[in-house]
């Protein structure tokens, strides 16, 4: 039975695979964007019902100005590497929700949230437009779906090891490992899905015009507040140090990149 599983999990990885652009990862692809996009969907609609969005008209027409530019930008990168029907399933739409909190989000098929309270660490177009790049790379990369998909296959690993284990005596204690290292694998996807979003915004927000060095800036900015963090292995985000720092080495590759498409 254990040789009939791992076979099924072998096959199932190989044959899910893609790739994101411009980083050049693996990723697991068990979950489309048009399986998702209901849930994507109907969650936006919620949070617009639930949530006010902000009366500064000024402010409001920056958020939707930076996200119509950053979103031409992705447009353009995937129509001309023959992505043109992934293109057609982006719904892009931009707002700024009145909520005193440090936030920002982007949903699979283009939704894209912007909280006042974050306002003040962006400071300026330059480093809403970090932000936004960060969010709409989520997107871009499929990392909603792809966290589904790592969800299904840490399910399936389970139900491996239970059934596998079933007749053994340490069974439990089997069980209990694989689930911590699962939990601990989930986490360590989740900053580098961060640290993608990172680079993939900085190059979008290189290609719709507005200066990546403040990309830097937005969270050295982050590191000024001193806020405390949990221990890396449990985090689910890079240290804003670490991603200062990343940013930094990644900024001429950045630049270069862009390039190609300006």
């Amino acid at each position: 039975m254990k040789k009939y599983i791992s076979i099924f999990l072998l096959v199932l990885f190989l044959f899910s695979c893609s790739t994101v652009p411009i980083t050049g990862r693996k990723q697991i692809s068990l979950v489309t964007t048009d399986q998702v996009l209901p849930a994507s969907l109907a969650r936006y609609s919620k949070e617009l019902k639930e949530i006010p969005l902000s009366r500064d008209a000024k402010k409001t027409a920056m958020v939707k100005n930076i996200g119509n530019n950053l979103a031409a930008a992705v447009d353009k990168f995937l129509r001309e590497n023959g992505k043109s029907a992934e293109a057609d399933v982006y719904q892009w739409e931009f707002n700024l929700f009145e909520k005193n909190e440090e936030n920002a989000w982007c949903l699979p098929g283009g939704k894209v949230a912007v909280y006042t309270g974050l306002l003040p660490i962006c400071k300026n177009e330059d480093g809403l437009a970090a932000v936004m790049g960060h969010e709409i790379a989520h997107a871009f990369a499929h990392h909603g779906e792809e966290r589904m998909s790592e969800a299904m296959l840490a399910q399936i690993g389970g139900i491996a090891v239970a059934v596998g284990t079933s007749n053994d005596k340490n069974a439990q204690i089997y069980n209990i490992a694989y689930g911590l290292g699962s939990s601990l694998g989930m986490l360590a996807f989740s900053r580098t899905h961060e640290t993608e979003a990172d680079k993939l915004g900085m190059v979008f927000m290189i290609m719709a015009g507005y200066d990546p060095e403040e990309a830097v800036h937005v969270w050295e900015r982050m590191a000024a507040r001193g806020k405390a963090s949990p221990p890396a292995i449990l985090a689910t985000h890079p240290s804003d140090q670490q991603r200062v720092n990343a940013l930094k080495v990644f900024l001429p590759q950045a630049k270069e990149y862009a390039r190609k498409y300006m």
